[in-house]
């Protein structure tokens, strides 16, 4: 039975040159199966360091992190994972990123149906034209669309995005945004995505979650109530300009808190 993800009392500590740094402390949050939840604040609030314990890149030093009520150890294969960066293989084409983590061994397919999987994702992202392309020919939103389907292929219960537009220009993000809602409302997954424009969360999500500076906390949990699938004109509603401004409001509040706290 899918139980969604559980982050349990998380904190994290972090010793470098300048000491003891508190990125985290009592961390909890509910992400029900489906969810699209965005996570907003400062930078240096913990959001990264958040999404790669849940990703099971780091270990917390205290709570823990359930995924349907198993406790997270280490990256498995419910967590798709796509970073800001264009994090694509330079020496593989289109179809053989995507195709490259059902030929390993933790999420090996045969290749009749390595074959389906890829070319049914492909056409989803609309990379049809560019499948034996290689990455030195595409724009970074479509490395970013071979990015998600990559994550796609290995049919992860989870996709964890940590600011996968926020290197693109203001079109081709809008772009990309429309694109991957319309990707979920064909492919639903549970989704955890970290961003720092407050009408790109508003606009995905269907919770915002605002954390406040350091220690990294979760600050409030803001719902939105605009029914799926979104038009681009819901943009310029008034509903959305009032969820904005009340997402705006906390974020603010923290970024001011965080220009106060000394270095």
């Amino acid at each position: 039975m899918d139980k969604g993800i559980i982050v349990d009392k998380v904190s994290m500590v972090y010793r470098g040159l300048k000491g003891r740094v508190e990125a985290l402390r009592n961390v909890d949050m509910k992400v029900a199966p489906g969810d699209f939840v965005s996570i907003i604040g400062p930078s240096g609030c913990g959001k990264t360091t958040l999404m790669n314990i849940i990703a099971g890149f780091l270990e917390p030093t205290s709570g823990q992190v359930l995924i349907d009520g198993r406790k997270i150890t280490g990256p498995g294969p419910d967590r798709g994972v796509v970073f800001q960066q264009y994090a694509v293989f330079p020496w593989l084409t289109v179809r053989e990123n995507v195709e490259f983590g059902l030929t390993l061994s933790t999420n090996y397919r045969p290749p009749a149906e390595r074959k389906q999987i890829v070319d049914r994702l492909i056409e989803l992202v609309g990379l049809r034209d560019f499948q034996n392309a290689y990455p030195k020919e595409l724009s970074g939103g479509m490395k970013q669309r071979v990015a998600i389907a990559r994550a796609y292929a290995v049919n992860p219960k989870v996709l964890l995005m940590d600011e996968p537009f926020g290197a693109l220009d203001a079109q081709t993000r809008q772009f990309m945004q429309e694109a991957l809602l319309d990707i979920l409302d064909r492919e639903r997954k549970t989704v955890i995505f970290i961003t720092h424009s407050v009408e790109e969360a508003a606009f995905l999500s269907s919770r915002v979650v605002v954390m406040a500076t350091r220690p990294g906390r979760i600050r409030t949990e803001i719902p939105i109530s605009l029914p799926y699938p979104r038009d681009p004109a819901v943009r310029s509603s008034p509903q959305f300009i009032e969820i904005k401004t009340e997402i705006e409001k906390y974020v603010r509040e923290e970024f001011q808190r965080h220009r106060e706290i000394p270095v």
